[in-house]
């Protein structure tokens, strides 16, 4: 991974700083794990403030294509909204490949694509923002006749070294809240397991290719955990 490539994607972003250049890096390595190739259609479940969507965009290149779509409004989020940062993304050099859609529910009947419209289905790093397993699932099987190939991340909540345990048990302490909620704008609502995802995966009929990504604690990550 080039110094230059991150520096690139920043110019980008409406937030550039340091812990947006260790997100950039670390969605730079999921990229290259997916295979997702230049000149490549994306659907990127989830978008939020575009940090995947816009290494998505650098990554496929002025012939692919990224359409990003969100559940949340676009005055979602601060200091920066959600929408401020696709407005800003979106007129960026890279925002000629680039779709932003918000107030989008993936399982609303008003939203359809044709089947095999996109090369790839990206869902990263939201499926904790989701109400229930059963949403998960639902999410999964209504995407798979619009892409070829889905590509899935997540924080990763097996404890591999002791200084993930704080933030563990803080989305631990979280997530068991959330139940007792009727409605939430909470980042953690649902706390999924890699078994649990693999489940729901394997579920609605996703033949899993490749699994064996782990990105350690030691690279930077501010999470607390690993991915």
């Amino acid at each position: 991974m080039k110094e230059n490539e991150i520096t690139t994607i920043l110019k980008c972003m409406a937030s550039n700083d340091d812990i947006q250049r260790i997100q950039t890096e670390h969605r730079l390595k999921l990229v290259e794990f997916w295979g997702i190739e230049e000149g490549s259609s994306v659907l990127e479940i989830g978008c939020g403030q575009g940090d995947t969507t816009a290494v998505l965009a650098y990554s496929v290149g002025e012939e692919g294509f990224i359409h990003g779509i969100d559940i949340a409004s676009p005055d979602y989020g601060a200091p920066i909204t959600v929408g401020d940062s696709a407005r800003y993304l979106q007129q960026s050099k890279l925002g000629k490949q680039i779709k932003m859609e918000f107030n989008v529910d993936v399982l609303s009947a008003e939203i359809d694509f044709l089947e095999n419209s996109f090369d790839y289905i990206v869902f990263s790093h939201c499926s904790w923002y989701l109400k229930s397993f059963e949403e998960l699932e639902g999410i999964l099987k209504r995407v798979k006749k619009w892409g070829k190939t889905l590509c899935f991340a997540e924080w990763d909540s097996r404890i591999q070294m002791i200084e993930q345990y704080s933030h563990f048990l803080a989305v631990l302490i979280q997530s068991q809240y959330e139940c007792f909620k009727e409605s939430s704008l909470s980042n953690v609502r649902t706390l999924f397991t890699p078994a649990d995802i693999k489940r729901a995966v394997e579920n609605v009929g996703w033949t899993i290719k490749n699994d064996k990504l782990f990105i350690p604690h030691n690279y930077k990550m501010l999470n607390g955990k690993s991915p």
